[in-house]
């Protein structure tokens, strides 16, 4: 299937200014033994411009016009220099920075970095990637103040404009969050990565997330939006890479140990060494949590291990290997209906649904530098895991019966009589990527190509039938008890994906870039298996039972296009103007039934659309950081959910939607604003609001002018940071406006029916969240209370597992995390 319009494609003109010079600065940072400083940051005070130094210590700005400049550089193991450097032509300086003399306070620690940095956006360039003319967030986690052990996602991303989260995944084992109308389910519409290599399920036929690394290992989250597909993908969400944390080059050993206790029984502990020895440097973590959740039947237990191995081979060439294993295993109190949430949100009817997880993933990565100016990466990365999910989910008798409520029956000996429903999912994928990317010289001025290339194969399979009849973690299918059983299937889901990909940045001006891309997609994807066919008369007992075949391949290639423009005002203000196409694939959880209650269209097929973003971001003074954009995203072929005439829910494509909206972000630094030179104190707020509006523009169901699922239309984040020597703390607001979860746009269903709980909006709800911490020596102390006004809320009606119905989210929690740092 190719894309139907290939016109969809908008050309960016704006007006160039005048060129200035076209001078290189380049320097090497070393320490007080000549030893080259990796990773420090150097900030160009006069063009905001920011870059880091390589394993030689070196770094370089160019395309500087005559004059005085401030430079800054900042390593967290040393002290910070600032100097003014004259350019009147090339120049090259050495740096050489002076070890802390003493061990500084938490509080000046994030002054003297907020000093230099606020809002950060990726780089135009890092690595073999390209970020011109494209809308990014970084997330800084060493800046993050808040629930870290359990992944608080409302906390973590607060700072990152119109995400959606589902909060439903207790001690935060899995990341829900979506934006601009994408189901957050599993973040599913983003292409998620770990340090640069794919870890869903399968990026094409099963694109969840069912692993997330812990925020606790982590240095950066980096979310870039929807342009981001001409590189990493065709998916509409864009990009989440998860970058780990780093050996630290200027220690052989460096321990890191954070236990945390907090309410419904939780425990985490964190434990994590790295360093660097020679050439040779690694960073291993684990991390076991355990807790009971604030719901009956909500237990889990979760491990998590983790090692990066690095060596460098030459002054050019790094090689890096990486490893994770994550297995967890956790207990579903199930979904409830709307009377049931009114009544009492802590309720609980299932007592034997069970989920299990066991991901194990692999990288190795080649980095080149063929020379200054050409850079290569090659990743080979796998997987090798499973999800499983066991549960009486409740079954619907007829129009006037309802799944959730239903009662899980025993006998006269109080034994189960139901068998629970076993779906099991095994995933095993491999891929490779590869990318070259080149400076060289146009028009007097440096532009930058890049090329890449990815092969990827997954060999999946999925298995549904009945389990066993107990209420212990059970995984085992038991078919021979059960051979009427009718949710009963077999199927591989084959995938292959080729494609090639490729951007130039065109620095027409000074000021004035323009980044066009392409993308050639191949994809082949295949089902083969057989399921059972169970009909039963009106008494509920099976006629006939015949296995049926569903063999299909489905084989597609197509081109996506894509352009990007960057305009400085000036030194500070930065606008950026970006359109690509998008395609997102039919996945098998699309097109096998899982699900009693859903029926698949025969025809469903792939969507395809675009996205557009127009931002200005930057900052004023060094106090104030914004960036504010204005977004649209045109949907065709979505697919969706409709009920036909005997209460069913369908799934197929729907219709065309747009959505569009602003996203804004500004942050002051108060601080910086009224006592600049007091270290001391650290007083900062921010504010983050996305206004987001859509509409059904053609459909053949009675949908049309109805509003797109998964969008509030407010979403705010808002919070103030504050701080004195050890001490910081943090306190945040979140406000999300009422949002509709299917597209009928129905408030609720009626008490008691058989939609009651799966249909319906998700109500308005406002959570408080404060964090304190307090840092003495090698030590510091965590603690915060996560929903403070204990709202009563929830973020999402689930039409399979975890429930079917309303998944509460949690009441007032605390935690208190202790770390140990040598």
């Amino acid at each position: 299937m190719r894309l139907r319009d290939y016109k969809i494609f908008v050309v960016v003109v704006l007006l160039a200014t005048s060129a200035f010079g076209q001078y290189q600065f380049t320097g090497i940072v070393v320490d007080q033994n000549d030893k080259p400083i990796t990773n420090a940051e150097v900030y160009n005070r006069n063009t905001g411009e920011q870059t880091i130094t390589n394993t030689k210590g070196q770094f370089e700005f160019n395309d500087l016009e005559s004059g005085d400049y401030l430079i800054t550089i900042f390593s967290f193991d040393f002290e910070i220099l600032e100097q003014q450097i004259k350019i009147e032509g090339n120049t090259s300086k050495n740096f050489v920075l002076a070890p802390l003399g003493e061990a500084l306070s938490e509080v000046v620690i994030k002054q003297r970095r907020n000093r230099i940095y606020g809002l950060k956006q990726l780089k135009p360039v890092e690595g073999t990637a390209i970020y011109a003319g494209k809308k990014s967030e970084v997330v800084l986690l060493e800046n993050t103040l808040g629930n870290l052990a359990s992944n608080n996602a409302r906390q973590i991303y607060a700072q990152v404009a119109g995400l959606n989260i589902y909060e439903n995944s207790v001690g935060g084992l899995q990341l829900n969050i979506g934006g601009r109308g994408l189901d957050p389910n599993r973040t599913a519409n983003f292409n998620t990565r770990q340090n640069g290599y794919d870890i869903s399920a399968d990026v094409l036929g099963y694109p969840e997330s069912y692993y997330t690394p812990p925020a606790e290992a982590l240095s950066e989250i980096q979310v870039v939006r929807g342009a981001a597909s001409l590189q990493y993908g065709t998916q509409f969400g864009g990009l989440i890479n998860f970058k780990m944390k780093q050996p630290n080059p200027n220690k052989k050993i460096e321990l890191v140990s954070r236990q945390t206790l907090g309410s419904f029984n939780l425990f985490t502990s964190f434990n994590s060494l790295g360093g660097t020895i020679g050439k040779f440097s690694y960073y291993t973590y684990f991390n076991y949590k355990s807790g009971d959740g604030f719901r009956p039947n909500s237990d889990f237990d979760s491990k998590n291990y983790y090692v990066h191995l690095g060596y460098q081979i030459s002054d050019r060439t790094k090689l890096t290997g990486e490893f994770t294993y994550l297995d967890y295993l956790a207990k579903q109190p199930g979904g409830l209906t709307d009377t049931q949430f009114d009544t009492d949100p802590d309720f609980s009817n299932r007592t034997r649904n069970w989920f299990e997880v066991d991901w194990k993933l692999f990288s190795l990565k080649l980095e080149h530098e063929f020379s200054e100016k050409t850079d290569f990466s090659l990743n080979l990365f796998g997987l090798d895991a499973s999800r499983r999910a066991l549960g009486f989910r409740g079954v619907a008798t007829n129009l006037n019966s309802n799944a959730i409520t239903a009662v899980d029956e025993v006998d006269v000996n109080g034994n189960f009589v139901n068998p629970r429903d076993l779906i099991i999912g095994n995933f095993k994928n491999w891929g490779a990527e590869a990318r070259l990317l080149s400076r060289y010289n146009l028009i007097g001025k440096e532009s930058v190509f890049l090329i890449g290339s990815k092969f990827y194969k997954a060999n999946n399979g999925a298995i549904q039938g009945p389990g066993s009849t107990g209420t212990d973690a059970d995984f085992n299918l038991q078919t021979e008890s059960f051979p009427d059983y009718p949710n009963q299937s077999t199927f591989d889901f084959p995938n292959l994906n080729v494609a090639v990909f490729g951007e130039n940045i065109f620095n027409i001006t000074d000021k004035l870039s323009i980044t066009p891309g392409i993308r050639f997609e191949y994809i082949k994807t295949e089902t083969d298996g057989v399921f059972n066919n169970v009909v039963f008369d009106n008494a509920g007992n099976p006629i006939s039972n015949t296995n049926e075949r569903d063999d299909e391949t489905f084989e597609r290639s197509f081109v996506l296009l894509g352009i990007g423009s960057s305009y400085k005002i000036n030194n500070t203000i930065e606008s950026y103007i970006n359109v690509s196409q998008n395609y997102r694939s039919v996945t098998f959880n699309d097109i096998r039934i899982v699900n009693p209650t859903f029926v698949i269209r025969p025809d469903i097929s792939d969507e395809e659309g675009f996205t557009a973003d127009f931002g200005i971001r930057g900052k004023i003074n060094n106090v104030l950081t914004y960036d504010t954009s204005l977004f649209g995203l045109w949907y065709d072929d979505r697919i969706g959910e409709v009920f036909n005439d005997r209460a069913e829910r369908v799934r197929g494509n729907i219709g065309d939607a747009v959505i569009y909206g602003l996203e804004s972000y500004v942050n002051w630094n108060i601080g910086n604003t009224f006592f600049p030179e007091n270290t001391n104190y650290v007083l900062n707020t921010f504010v983050n609001l996305a206004v987001t509006d859509s509409e059904y523009t053609r459909s053949e169901e009675q949908i049309v002018g109805n509003k797109v699922e998964f969008i509030p239309l407010i979403n705010l984040k808002t919070g103030i940071g504050f701080g004195y020597k050890n001490f910081l703390g943090n306190v945040q607001f979140t406000r999300l406006s009422e949002q509709f979860t299917e597209v009928t746009n129905a408030d609720r269903a009626p008490v008691g029916s058989r939609e009651e709980g799966t249909l319906g909006k998700i109500p308005a709800y406002s959570i408080v969240d404060v964090s304190l911490s307090y840092t003495y020596k090698r030590f510091k102390l965590e603690t915060g209370v996560n929903n403070l006004l204990d709202e009563s809320y929830f973020t999402q009606r689930a039409t399979g597992y975890p429930g079917p119905g309303i998944i509460p989210s949690a009441p007032i929690s605390w935690y208190t995390t202790l770390q140990f740092k040598w």
